[in-house]
C-alpha cells in the first residue's frame, strides 16, 4: 500500500453520491467503487456489485468472497484472513465496470456506459500491467477499448485462467468466485503465479513501479 495512502476505500475519490442511473441510485445501498492499493500493477475488474458487495462497500466481498480471498492470499496480494470482508490489499485494485447494485436485475447497457468514465478513469489513475476481467460482464465490458476483438467474440469459461494480450494491458480472464469449481480456482491461482513469476513489465514494455 502506498504510504501516502490514507484509505483503501475509493482511493480515488469517484462520486458517491451519484445519481446518473435514477433506478440504480434508488435501489442501492451504496456507490461501490474502486478498492486497494493506489500503485497496483494489478486490477481485478468484476461487472457490478452483487448484494453483498453493495451491504460492506467492497467490490467481492459478497458471494464468492472466500473464494476470492483464496485467489488474493494464494497469489501474495492479502494476507487477511477467510472470514474478513475488509481484507488489506497490497499491488491490486478490486473494482467494477458498473457500480451500483439492483436488487432484481443486472444493469442494463446504458448503466454500463454510464459507469464507464468511472472505470476508465480508474485504470488510467492505477495504469495496471494486469487485469483480471472477472466474469462475462466485466470481459465484455474491457474488450472494445482494450483488445483487437469485439466483445462477442469472448467467452470467460474457454478463456479462464488464460492470457489475453490488450492494448496496452494484458487480461486475464476468470470465472466469477461464485461459479468457480475447485479446479478452476486452482488453475486460476497457477496462472497468476505464472504471471507473477515473469517479467511482465519487460513482456510489455511498460515501465516499472
Amino acid at each position: 500500500m502506498d504510504a501516502n495512502q490514507e484509505s483503501p476505500y475509493n482511493p480515488f475519490g469517484m462520486d458517491e453520491a451519484c445519481q446518473n442511473c435514477p433506478e440504480l441510485a434508488e435501489s442501492r445501498t451504496q456507490v461501490v467503487h474502486g478498492y486497494g492499493d493506489v500503485s497496483a500493477e494489478f486490477a481485478f475488474v468484476g461487472g457490478f456489485p452483487d448484494a453483498g458487495a453493495d451491504e460492506v462497500g467492497i467490490p467481492f466481498m459478497g458471494a464468492g468472497r472466500e473464494t476470492m480471498l483464496e485467489i488474493l492470499r494464494e497469489t501474495g496480494f492479502t494476507d487477511s484472513p477467510p472470514e474478513t470482508t475488509e481484507p488489506e490489499i497490497d499491488n491490486a485494485v478490486l473494482t467494477y465496470a458498473a457500480r451500483c447494485h439492483h436488487p432484481d436485475r443486472k444493469p442494463t447497457d446504458g448503466e454500463f456506459s454510464a459507469c464507464e468514465p468511472y472505470l476508465t478513469s480508474e485504470l488510467r489513475m492505477i495504469n495496471p500491467e494486469i487485469i483480471v476481467a472477472v466474469g462475462q460482464h466485466a470481459l465484455e465490458a474491457l474488450a472494445w477499448e482494450y483488445t483487437t476483438r469485439s466483445a462477442d467474440e469472448f467467452d470467460v469459461e474457454a478463456e479462464h485462467a488464460s492470457t489475453v494480450r490488450g492494448r496496452g494491458f494484458e487480461i486475464v480472464p476468470m470465472i466469477e468466485p461464485a461459479e468457480q469449481t475447485d479446479a478452476q480456482t486452482d488453475a486460476l491461482i497457477e496462472h497468476l503465479l505464472g504471471v507473477l513469476g515473469r517479467d511482465y513489465r519487460q513482456t510489455k514494455g511498460r515501465r516499472g513501479r
